[in-house]
Order: C-alpha cells, then sequence, then structure tokens
C-alpha cells in the first residue's frame, strides 16, 4: 500500500506560519511534500489541470533564503496554493476549462496573482474548472470532471464551477486554492467538498487576469478549511482586518421562507436544522425575512450571464467552440444568443432595484442563514437520468440570489451534523461586510465545529 504523506498544513495557517518562523519546516520541505501527495492522489481524483512544481520548488528554496536573511513577507509566506484555471499566472497556460483557445481573452497575470506572490504564495499550478466558469455541478466533459474526494467508490460531483479548486485543498494537495463565484461557484464546491467558501463582494478582490464570464456579477475567492485560514487570505489581500466576534448571545439571524427549503434532501435538512438548534442554544436568536424576490434567479440569470459570455467569446468565437464543449455548458451559453438589447438592459435595472430591497430587508440583522445546496453530492454516471441531471443543475437553487442580490456570504461545513456526504450552511451578509461575515463564521465555526477531512486511503494504489 503507498504511503501518503501528512498534510504540512493540517493545522491551519497560523500554526503553518509559527512552526515555519521557529525553524520546524521549511518552504521547500512543504512544497516537496505537496509534490509527494499530489503524486500520489492526483491520478484518481485529477484536481490539476497544470502543474509547474519544479518552478514552485525553486521559488520555496527562494522564500526559505529570504526568511533565513530575515525578509518576513507576512502570514502567507511559505504557503502553496493552487489557482483556478481561468485565472492568469504568468509562464503558465490557462485554458478556462476549454479545448478552444481562448487565453488571450484571460489576459495577463492581474492583481490577485501578483499580490500573493508578493506576499509569498508558492503557486504548485493550476486548477481544474467548468468550461469558462459556466456549471454548478463541476462537471466538464471537454477537459474532464475532477472527482469528489468523499467517495471512494463513486464518482460523485465535486461542485462547480471552482471544481479542481475544491477537490485539491480538500485532498490536501494545497494549503488553499482560488476560485471565482458568479452564481454560486466557490460555495457550490465548498458545500460538496466539506470546505469554507467565502463569496467576496463584488469589487472586493480586483478580477483582472480573470476569465469574464460576468463582469456584473463576477468575484474572487478562497477556499479553505476554516474560517480562520480564509480571514487571513482576506487580510493579506484586501488589507481589512477581521475583528473576533467574541460570543454568539443576542445576535439575530435572518431564515427566508420555503422558497430555500422546499425541495431539500433529508440529510440536509436535518444537518441544517441541527446546525441552527446549536447556534439558538448558544443564544442566536432566528427571524423570519421576506426574500420572495429569490425567485427571479431563474429569468435573470439567463438575461445576463449568458450575454455576458458571448460578448467575451464573440458569436463568432462561441460557434467555433461549441462543438468541442461540455454539451450543458454550450447549452446554457447559447441563450445569450436569444437575449435582446432590451431584456438585458432590464435585467441589469432590476439588478438595481433587487439590491436596494436586500439591503432594506436585511437591515437590524447580523446575517441570513440558508443551506448552502439542497442537495447532496450526485453520482456523475447518475447524470444519465435526466430527472437526476435536472435535479442537479439546482445546486446553484440557493446561492444564486446571493449574487443577484449584490451581497457577499460563506459556505460553512455543517455534515458533521448526521450528513453521510458533504453539506452546507449559508452565511449571508450585507454588501461590503466581508470582514464581519468571516468573523461571524469563525465565531460559528467554534460552536459548530470546523469541517473534517475526508478518508483518503481508498484513493491510494
Amino acid at each position: 500500500m503507498t504511503t501518503l504523506i501528512e498534510d504540512p498544513i493540517a493545522n491551519g495557517l497560523a500554526d503553518y506560519a509559527a512552526r515555519l518562523r521557529s525553524g520546524q519546516t521549511t518552504v521547500a520541505a512543504t512544497v516537496e511534500a505537496y509534490a509527494a501527495r499530489i503524486k500520489t492522489l492526483d491520478h484518481r481524483l485529477q484536481a490539476w489541470q497544470h502543474l509547474d512544481l519544479d518552478r514552485a520548488l525553486q521559488t520555496a528554496k527562494a522564500l526559505d533564503a529570504m526568511l533565513a536573511g530575515g525578509h518576513d513577507l507576512g502570514p502567507l509566506m511559505g504557503v502553496p496554493i493552487g489557482v483556478k484555471d481561468i485565472i492568469a499566472v504568468e509562464g503558465m497556460p490557462t485554458t478556462n476549462g476549454s479545448l478552444h483557445p481562448s487565453d488571450h481573452l484571460t489576459g495577463s497575470e492581474g492583481a490577485i496573482v501578483a499580490r500573493l506572490k508578493r506576499a509569498g504564495c508558492v503557486v504548485l499550478g493550476k486548477t481544474k474548472t467548468v468550461e469558462f466558469a459556466l456549471g454548478a455541478t463541476g462537471v466538464n466533459e471537454a477537459r474532464g470532471t475532477p472527482v469528489n474526494p468523499w467517495d471512494d467508490q463513486r464518482h460523485r460531483i465535486p461542485g462547480g464551477s471552482s471544481n479542481g479548486s475544491a477537490v485539491a485543498t480538500a485532498a490536501g494537495m494545497c494549503g488553499f486554492a482560488l476560485g471565482t463565484d458568479t452564481g454560486g461557484s466557490v460555495r457550490i464546491p465548498a458545500c460538496f467538498n466539506n470546505l469554507y467558501g467565502h463569496k467576496t463582494t463584488v469589487g472586493l478582490w480586483p478580477t483582472d487576469g480573470v476569465f469574464p464570464l460576468s463582469p456584473t456579477l463576477d468575484s474572487i475567492g478562497p477556499l479553505c478549511h476554516t474560517a480562520d485560514d480564509a480571514a487571513i487570505v482576506h487580510r493579506v489581500v484586501t488589507g481589512q482586518s477581521v475583528d473576533a466576534v467574541q460570543h454568539l448571545a443576542g445576535l439575530k439571524f435572518g431564515r427566508p421562507g420555503q422558497w430555500y427549503f422546499d425541495e431539500l434532501d433529508a440529510e440536509v435538512s436535518t444537518a441544517f436544522e441541527a446546525a441552527v438548534q446549536q447556534l439558538v442554544a448558544n443564544g442566536v436568536e432566528i427571524v423570519e425575512i421576506n426574500l420572495e424576490e429569490s425567485a427571479e434567479r431563474t429569468k435573470l440569470f439567463p438575461q445576463i450571464v449568458p450575454p455576458e459570455l458571448l460578448a467575451a467569446l464573440t458569436p463568432e468565437g462561441f460557434a467555433s467552440a461549441r462543438d468541442k464543449m461540455d454539451s450543458v455548458s454550450a447549452d446554457r451559453a447559447s441563450f445569450g444568443l436569444q437575449v435582446s438589447a432590451v431584456d438585458y438592459t432590464s435585467a441589469q435595472r432590476r439588478l438595481k432595484e433587487l439590491q436596494a430591497i436586500a439591503a432594506e430587508r436585511m437591515a437590524g440583522l447580523d446575517g441570513v442563514l440558508t443551506p448552502t445546496c439542497l442537495m447532496l453530492p450526485a453520482a456523475v454516471e447518475d447524470l444519465s437520468d435526466p430527472q437526476t441531471a435536472e435535479r442537479a443543475l439546482q445546486s446553484s437553487h440557493n446561492t444564486q440570489p446571493v449574487n443577484m442580490f449584490g451581497l457577499c456570504a460563506a459556505s460553512l461545513p455543517i455534515t458533521q451534523f448526521g450528513a453521510s456526504l458533504p453539506v452546507g450552511l449559508q452565511l449571508v451578509l450585507p454588501h461590503g461586510e466581508d470582514s464581519r461575515l468571516l468573523a461571524l463564521s469563525a465565531a460559528m465555526e467554534a460552536v459548530l465545529g470546523a469541517g473534517a477531512r475526508p478518508a483518503l486511503s481508498g484513493f491510494l494504489a
């Protein structure tokens, strides 16, 4: 039996930073450990699109020399990361999850990757993505679908579109990974892989050097093991502090109407209700909140996202790419050809109205709680059944309204409350309150428990 080297950042980013500075480990040893884990696991999990481990090791040795010379770059120094393959990294190819050449649309390395490199992060490579980031299940017929590490017997959907970033992080093949979220593409894979996923407020993280699926709704965010890890990333990227929430008692959270709960799998419902009761037992107050406009997602998203994607690809480029594309992504993108300028402009106007409505409804609340996804991750083979496939496409049912309302949100793992496969709790806060979101997440995590890691022995040779 192959032996799996221990994840060098298994105890979190803060613990790793302390061990690195005390001389208990080095950046080079950390990169070598992740390279070994990738070699052992990724032949089955298929999370990585491109690896550049030789350059990563060279960078690691340079960082070790810097640290030995007294040059400390901060709390992310020496952390190996994965980058979703719709985000450009200098010297690495960008496929955008497609067989159609589109790297010119993504452009050169942008501010986020440059900022993380300056902070001392080591880019191990590019993680897989749904084609052009347009898909919630994580399936990509064009370049392959990563394997959800929570089931070594059946190939289950990893969630999308940041599928590879979630699988790489969950399986301990990097310290954390970057994803993007246009309608749930950080939170859905976080949910399905038992991770913490931070959907940032649009505009908080610059999106230059990222494939423009929807400039209106695109955001970048990290997939991490804990809220504390995500808070460290947030501080480095934004310069904003995250002040600790000392206790949950007295906090008031909204629970939206049945639209968010009617179609839940039984295990999702059980886990969510148990987690909420745990919060109530710690002094949280739950009140009903009306967000009935959430149902408008089915009208507004097709009128905004596909046209903006086709504006990037151009209709001619899409026509050239379509035959090679993932069938679901191609069908969804093609809807953009039917959207008139009047419909697109009206949808943009309605977004602004909805964002004002959401801000008014959430006034006086500390946040809103919902299940992240309606269902447990389905088996890929079962998607050949039309009913199961249609159900899986509803992965974004509870996440898309957050983007539509212009809010920030996170998915916290709550699988520990009786579920056989990963389940997530979605915490939603107003526009721009990301620091508060992370602080509340950490306080909740202290009560609910952090997400467990998958048993990976079944993936070893």
